[in-house]
């Protein structure tokens, strides 16, 4: 019946992030805030159900395409050291 969501297809925008809640999300907008990359969030979460977790709560974390390289690996480092992970 549901699909698994996926990001859209935003032109000269790339998808950087899926998480199931928002403030996962904006905290990783707020971490490449501060690194000077800029983002921007698109969340599907189904309100009507208030669901904030699993498929029908997908939020995705958008970059310019240009900066997508830089935000992915800032990305991936944030979430090692969230995770207390050492490199």
């Amino acid at each position: 019946m549901f699909k698994d969501p996926k990001p859209n297809e935003i032109e000269n925008w790339s998808c950087v992030l899926e998480t199931s809640t928002e403030f996962e999300a904006e905290m990783a907008k707020n971490y490449l805030n501060s690194l000077k990359i800029p983002s921007n969030i698109l969340s599907k979460r189904d309100s009507a159900y208030s669901l904030n977790v699993g498929d029908m709560a997908r939020v995705y974390l958008y970059v310019p395409t240009e900066f997508e390289g830089k935000a992915r690996q800032a990305i991936e480092q944030w979430q090692s050291d969230e995770s207390g992970e050492e490199e």
